[in-house]
């Protein structure tokens, strides 16, 4: 009975060639190798299982051969290259930083490197982890490797280079190893695969290359275990059960429930996922991914950022025809805020139904929203309640002057930006009855422009409306704060009157006014809409609010800043 080897070390590389996934580092020391420019230390850095060591062992025994191929490969059949496949090669020397971090190994290691090779032409000293290295450790190697004898080359490998220090990587090239591809791991497990004798689905292959999480060595490992598991046939479902995977199948299908509204049965497969025993913050990343990735598939410059088959990619592809963009991003912000408090929560399993409650109900709003603008678009007039039916007496030319008339309206309002204080108490009552008397004297003469949308709303859908808008704003806390406390009192059907605390308050509201007023014509399919921003009566404006109001406050409070300004030829900005 043969000895069973894993197929990580039963097919480890021995060749640049069958490096995978990591051509331009490994053309860079083939070329260094043909052109003589080898350096006196190298430091290979990069996550787990991506061949760092390995590429270590193949530059060493490729340097040492002595007919090496035009292609930069080591011939195999020289005493060097003999000894190193069989393990007896004196030439390479391999040291685990993680055990052996003292001085004294150090130092060692320093007195051997002064004996020249017996067989080809280098030593070469393998170092792996070498993050591990005590503070003394690095002190005592530093002069060896900035100097070392000319036969001597050092190899250092880690997964953290950050835990490096300077003054080593200062010394040394640097090889920064990527994560593989989905694809190339794939391919080498095809491969892999085809020599044990093994039929493997490529959805299968592909849950194992993304389980390794671009580690090569992983990868081959998970392999092993699923072959115990499945035998001489994989598949994908094998796969999924035994690497206890969460399959894509329910978030294909969610995203189908989510675009119909179907609120019951999309908690029905959550709980057919949480009775499966998979972590619900688990499902919520898995979920957001799909979204994520149903994104990148909406664009074709975007599809290869998916790390998945070829038959997946089709299928997000597929899906994302079915769903609009904006459903996808605003999904997304779902997701990826279910998953921010997800830690926070002590009631996790509601949160993650409210969730996707409300990922259901994204689609809906689309479709009343559309269905709304259908009704307002036919060929049928609706007549909205309280507007008086207009007596039709030269119906161009009363259209013409009333969208005249309105437009001078509008106008007006836009261009009142002088803010009132709390003692204008009779100019504040007189701009609000003349804006009731010209907003009852448009609604007594309506426009027959069919553009202009005149729907009826109630004060619940205004306020909704509102604070929507202001939760949209992130860039600007204050003003954020500022509209979610105040809300605009309904003067008519389609005027308001924004009272606010300060003019400071006024001055920033009213720079966005007119973003708010298209928002809120556009949510509420109403073109009549007016806002008006005035200081509420029993405000307090003896505060400071500009600077030149804080600059008299300080004065008044300490007399001696003016000298000091008149000295400094200071200025109030």
């Amino acid at each position: 009975m043969k000895n069973y080897i894993v197929s990580a070390r039963k097919y480890r590389p021995s060749t640049f060639r069958s490096v995978v996934g990591q051509t331009v580092l490994t053309t860079t020391l083939k070329n260094a190798i043909a052109t003589n420019h080898l350096a006196h230390a190298y430091l290979f850095c990069g996550p787990r299982g991506v061949g760092k060591t390995t590429c270590a062992r193949i530059f060493a025994k490729t340097i040492n051969c002595f007919h090496p191929t035009e292609s930069g490969e080591a011939c195999n059949e020289c005493d060097s290259c003999r000894g190193f496949n069989e393990q007896r090669s004196f030439n390479i020397h391999e040291l685990d930083a993680a055990s052996n971090n003292s001085v004294e190994e150090i130092r060692g290691l320093i007195e051997k490197v002064r004996i020249p090779p017996q067989v080809g032409r280098y030593s070469v000293y393998i170092i792996d982890e070498v993050h591990m290295l005590s503070t003394a450790a690095f002190n005592a190697f530093l002069k060896t490797l900035e100097e070392p004898p000319a036969h001597a080359i050092f190899i250092l490998a880690t997964t953290e280079k950050h835990r490096v220090l300077a003054t080593i990587l200062s010394r040394c090239q640097i090889y920064d190893f990527n994560r593989i591809t989905i694809s190339d791991m794939v391919e080498h497990l095809q491969y892999v695969a085809q020599q044990e004798g093994v039929e493997a689905e490529a959805e299968a292959l592909g849950v194992i290359a993304q389980k390794a999480d671009g580690g090569m060595r992983d990868a081959l490992s998970i392999f092993d275990q699923v072959v115990s598991f499945c035998g001489s046939t994989i598949t994908y479902q094998a796969v999924i059960d035994n690497l206890n995977v969460l399959d894509y199948e329910y978030y294909f299908r969610l995203i189908t429930l989510f675009l119909q509204g179907d609120v019951a049965n999309s908690l029905l497969v959550f709980n057919e996922i949480l009775n499966k025993g998979f972590d619900a913050q688990n499902f919520v990343q898995g979920l957001a991914m799909h979204f994520r990735n149903l994104l990148t598939a909406t664009d074709a410059c975007t599809v290869q950022l998916m790390e998945v088959s070829a038959e997946v990619q089709k299928r997000y592809i597929d899906q994302s025809k079915q769903a609009r963009v904006k459903f996808l991003y605003q999904g997304l912000l779902l997701v990826n805020e279910c998953d921010l408090n997800f830690k926070q929560s002590k009631n996790k399993r509601l949160l993650v139904e409210l969730m996707l409650i409300r990922l259901c109900q994204l689609t809906q709003t689309e479709d009343s929203l559309s269905e709304k603008k259908n009704i307002e678009l036919s060929p049928i007039k609706v007549t909205p309640p309280q507007v008086k039916q207009p007596v039709v007496q030269s119906v161009e030319v009363q259209s013409q002057s009333a969208t005249i008339e309105e437009k001078n309206i509008r106008q007006e309002l836009r261009t009142q930006q002088k803010p009132l204080y709390a003692g204008s108490v009779s100019i504040l009552g007189n701009r609000v009855s003349n804006e009731v008397e010209v907003a009852k004297k448009v609604e007594e003469e309506p426009l027959l422009d069919k553009k202009q949308r005149n729907a009826t709303f109630t004060d619940n859908q205004f306020e909704k409306c509102w604070l929507e808008f202001a939760g949209s704003i992130q860039k600007n806390a204050k003003l954020t704060n500022t509209l979610m406390n105040f809300v605009p009192k309904r003067m008519t059907d389609t005027a308001f009157q924004l009272q606010l605390v300060n003019p400071v308050q006024q001055k920033d509201v009213q720079e966005i006014l007119p973003t708010i007023k298209k928002f809120l014509t556009e949510k509420l399919s109403n073109d009549f809409l007016t806002i008006e921003i005035v200081i509420a009566e029993n405000s307090q404006t003896n505060f400071a609010y500009t600077p030149e109001d804080c600059w008299d406050l300080m004065k008044k409070n300490n007399p001696v800043l003016e000298e000091l300004k008149q000295n400094l030829s200071l200025e109030i900005l």
